[in-house]
């Protein structure tokens, strides 16, 4: 009895330091506690100012609306990026699966995950956000399938997904959303981009 709560650390700082930080960016880009789409793509993923990851951001926002209200408020994204960081490997895959899920119908089709794989893949290389994959989106798709698909019936059910991905690593590195892309990022001050002070 007495003792202190020990606060889970990201890169240094407390878990609280670092929700309050969302927090404040959260309430500085969207002052209504609650994003739409187009706010989304452009203050929340990372590169998504660019037709090239527009795609990849639009996916994220319908999995981080939980209530299909169109909108994101602040308590369902904290919740997301939360999970994503702190949330255990099968928490994380269970986020995944319904980023991959389009449309909701509890199975992944071979088309659903060419069109998440075609958006990574277009946003990982605008953004560099990650080392470029050697495979193609489609060759990806296929191993992905060709692992996960255990019973052969051309989708890939939650449970599927969530075994085949603990089981090999390059698999749920594949399907694990990466926080990073869904944290706010401030991008530089024009004058400061430019090299001008004023």
């Amino acid at each position: 009895m007495g003792q202190a709560a020990t606060l889970p650390c990201i890169g240094g700082k407390s878990y609280v330091t670092e929700l309050y930080e969302w927090f404040r960016k959260f309430i500085n880009e969207c002052p209504s506690g609650l994003i739409t789409l187009h706010e989304f793509q452009r203050h929340f993923c990372n590169g998504t100012v660019g037709s090239e990851s527009a795609e990849y951001a639009e996916q994220i926002f319908r999995t981080l609306d939980n209530n299909g209200d169109g909108m994101v408020d602040f308590r369902e994204y904290v919740m997301a990026i939360s999970m994503l960081i702190e949330g255990s490997a099968v928490e994380k895959l269970r986020w995944s699966f319904k980023l991959y899920d389009k449309d909701r119908d509890g199975a992944i089709t071979r088309e659903e995950m060419l069109e998440i794989m075609q958006a990574v893949h277009k946003m990982s290389v605008a953004t560099a956000l990650a080392k470029p994959n050697p495979l193609t989106a489609e060759e990806c798709t296929n191993r992905i399938f060709l692992r996960l698909d255990k019973d052969n019936n051309a989708v890939i059910s939650l449970e599927e997904f969530i075994e085949g991905a603990l089981d090999d690593d390059w698999i749920r590195e594949m399907l694990e959303c990466d926080p990073r892309t869904v944290k706010v990022e401030r991008p530089l001050r024009r004058d400061t981009a430019l090299g001008t002070h004023g």
